[in-house]
């Protein structure tokens, strides 16, 4: 089931998004940065965008949330599940409801050296096109690749 998140789902989201994270960018972020991850922190600031009027959706299996995706109308912000749902289908399910939210072009942002992901995008219909820039994550700094779809 695909439905709108609330500020109760955020503890849900919190633990998503750090389980993801830490499976998704193993090797490709420090191994310090991802063991310092804080779910209650990430519930948090997702509690906040949320009461803000944050678009979110969650994708629960069995009344449990696994998975979710942030985005605006005209940009993808984040897309994480569960590390043991993924390959399952979810995670398209859930792209594809967020693609009916979208209005326009969309883009999304993806780390540089994130292969998995780049791949599910193209499979979703995202190309690259171009565009590049660097973030920083503390003192971190990330390179990431923007994609395009209409």
């Amino acid at each position: 089931m695909i439905r709108r998140a609330t500020v109760a789902d955020a503890p849900a989201i919190g633990e998503v998004h750090v389980a993801s994270w830490r499976a998704a960018y193993a090797g490709l972020l420090p191994d310090g940065f991802l063991a310092g991850l804080s779910a209650g922190d990430q519930a948090a600031t997702w509690a906040e965008r949320i009461a803000a009027g944050g678009r979110l959706l969650v994708v629960e299996e069995a009344g449990t949330v696994v998975g979710f995706a942030a985005f605006a109308p005209d940009q993808l912000y984040a897309l994480y599940l569960l590390p043991r749902c993924w390959g399952r289908g979810l995670g398209r399910a859930l792209h594809d409801r967020v693609l009916g939210e979208l209005s326009g072009d969309a883009v999304l942002w993806v780390l540089a050296t994130n292969e998995r992901a780049k791949a599910f995008y193209v499979r979703q219909g995202w190309r690259p096109d171009g565009e590049t820039a660097t973030e920083t994550l503390g003192d971190i700094t990330l390179d990431v690749v923007r994609f395009r779809r209409p």
